[in-house]
């Protein structure tokens, strides 16, 4: 049985590497799995990541942020749309996560970015994860 949701998988691998109190995570790549890490680091929220050739998909290796008193920068990291109940927001549905603190990672068709430069840009799209 394959897997049925690759981004609730990302963020469920990234959720334990940080309880787990681990420096890097490793997911099976995607191209849009490499777009949400391109705006989680831009975001400040991961170090940086790479893409790592197996002859397969490839592998995508996360190198999660941490302050130096050790505390990771992602808090929470939640899937909202799923394969089975996609959620679409428009520009004006678009969440503000924790008042403003985190952010909501949208896929537009200008492509993946944060709820707050799709807005700037007047565009809606699916709304794929929360992260704070």
């Amino acid at each position: 049985m394959g897997m049925h949701d690759p981004i609730s998988d990302m963020c469920t691998r990234i959720r334990n590497a940080v309880m787990a109190r681990k420096e890097v995570v490793e997911i099976p790549a995607s191209r849009l799995k490499l777009a949400i890490a391109r705006v989680l680091r831009d975001e400040g929220y991961i170090e940086d990541f790479k893409f790592i050739e197996d002859g397969k998909q490839g592998i995508l290796k996360i190198y999660l942020r941490r302050s130096p008193e050790g505390e990771y920068a992602i808090h929470e990291i939640e899937s909202v749309s799923t394969p089975g109940r996609r959620i679409y927001v428009s520009r004006n549905q678009i969440p503000l996560v924790r008042r403003g603190l985190g952010i909501a990672i949208l896929s537009t068709s200008k492509g993946v970015m944060t709820g707050r430069e799709a807005y700037r840009r007047g565009l809606g799209g699916e709304w794929l994860m929360t992260v704070f």
